[in-house]
């Protein structure tokens, strides 16, 4: 007796469902880690650098 496909795709979406809210969390705790934070204010600032200006 082997498993019916109702049940396999059953726990496969359940599965799926708590993998997606797990990496979504652990991409907000990325985003949101104080070490990162300079990082990020770079990544941010860094069209704005002083290189960047229109030609004359």
């Amino acid at each position: 007796m082997g498993i019916e496909h109702d049940t396999l795709v059953a726990i496969s979406k359940s599965w799926g469902l708590f993998y997606l809210i797990a990496l979504a969390i652990a991409a907000t705790a990325y985003a949101l880690w104080p070490s990162n934070a300079k990082r990020f204010e770079h990544a941010k600032n860094s069209i704005l650098d002083d290189d960047d200006k229109p030609l004359k």
